[in-house]
């Protein structure tokens, strides 16, 4: 027997399944990289487009953020009082008072919940250590008309209780949406007031009436000498103005709500001054017209903030958004110009109204999930305390 040849024929087999193996893992490449976990995902909505850039909070920033309350009926302001205590208004009319973890509640009777209507903006006097004055924006009915105004109380806190109603202002009109509502002191001690177009934008153009307008009062309702037109109006041209805030330079800036329906967005942030038109129902976006203002930033035509509040700190400009489902902030420019828009906290809580930021350096959210328009979760709604760099 030649043994020798049998031994080549049997090394014919190996060598065959040796060049296959080597041929298959040169076609293969090397081993993939391992998939990222959730932790590692960044999402964006395509930033380089749209100038957003969502951030969600970190698992360490999660511990510096707390519910404060829950299970609200659509919270719509929050103020803080000396004394530490939390007010909120819920929409539905009630009043709430946060203390050391203990809740206590006031009914408003007179307050008509209706559409958007309801107990929406509040402040504080600048003198409320010594007056204990508080100011509230709600929707009533006026031989049987819904109709807004302002009424001032005493806040009494031993007990938690109201009186000595007085009003400021009425006859703002009303409607199933566009009741504007946010109230706000100046640093000129002014009471600044948001107003809707009450879903008729040409009242918005009419400086006779309180509809779509920024207006400007004193303390006790009468309005200011200085005022541009000898009345409450400060600034009209606007669809439904809901957040106001200064900054450092004394500026006043405002966020509102462009057009709805199938052709949303436009939302616009503005920078309000005297006398000035903002435009509504004329010009929207980038539009022009040498009589009105544009706006300082809008979201463009395909993209809705549904801009609910506004806050200024740290020289940026910080805003609610209610269809946008997130907290947005914006840095002020020396110039007085807006950089770029940057979009916090995405589908994370859902729709949010309120901003604030409190005297303890925290972020204060309020949702507003159980308003109808959005998907209500566990112990909707809710105010959330959140440091300032929970999602950072």
């Amino acid at each position: 027997m030649n043994t020798k040849k049998n031994y080549l024929w049997w090394l014919i087999p190996v060598a065959i399944v040796t060049t296959f193996f080597a041929l298959f893992l040169a076609l293969r490449g090397p081993d993939p990289e391992p998939l990222a976990n959730n932790n590692d995902l960044i999402q964006n909505d395509n930033p380089e487009e749209s100038g957003l850039e969502n951030e969600t909070p970190t698992a360490a920033a999660e511990e510096k953020i707390n519910f404060i309350l829950s299970d609200l009926s659509v919270p719509w302001e929050i103020i803080f009082l000396p004394d530490e205590s939390i007010l909120v208004t819920e929409r539905s009319g009630s009043l709430i008072k946060l203390k050391d973890g203990i809740q206590e509640k006031i009914n408003i009777d007179e307050v008509l919940a209706v559409g958007e209507g309801g107990l929406l903006g509040m402040a504080l006097h600048p003198d409320f250590t010594n007056n204990n004055y508080l100011y509230l924006y709600f929707t009533n009915s006026q031989n049987g008309t819904p109709t807004n105004k302002i009424v001032r109380y005493q806040l009494g806190s031993d007990p938690f209780s109201l009186s000595d109603a007085q009003e400021i202002i009425s006859g703002i009109p009303s409607s199933n949406n566009h009741n504007g509502g946010r109230i706000a002191f100046g640093p000129d001690q002014k009471l600044y007031v948001t107003t809707g177009d009450a879903g008729n934008s040409s009242e918005a153009q009419n400086r006779d009436s309180l509809a779509g307008k920024i207006l400007r009062l004193n303390d006790d309702g009468s309005f200011p000498e200085d005022n541009p037109f000898l009345s409450a109006v400060w600034s009209y041209g606007h669809r439904n103005p809901q957040g106001l805030a200064w900054d450092d330079a004394g500026r006043l800036w405002a966020v509102e709500h462009g057009r709805s329906g199938a052709a949303s967005g436009l939302d616009e942030i503005n920078l309000i001054e005297a006398g000035k038109n903002y435009g509504w129902p004329t010009i929207e976006g980038d539009q022009s017209d040498a009589n009105m203002v544009t706006p300082a930033l809008h979201s463009g035509a395909s993209t809705t903030w549904a801009p609910a509040s506004l806050v200024y700190y740290n020289n940026h400009l910080y805003f609610g958004g209610l269809r946008g489902e997130a907290l947005y902030s914006v840095a002020i420019n020396p110039d007085g110009s807006l950089d770029k828009l940057e979009t916090h906290l995405k589908n994370k809580y859902g729709r949010l109204r309120i901003i604030k930021v409190g005297p303890d350096n925290f972020f204060y959210l309020g949702t507003s999930n159980q308003d109808g328009r959005g998907r209500v979760r566990a112990g909707d709604d809710k105010i959330i305390k959140m440091a300032l760099d929970a999602w950072k």
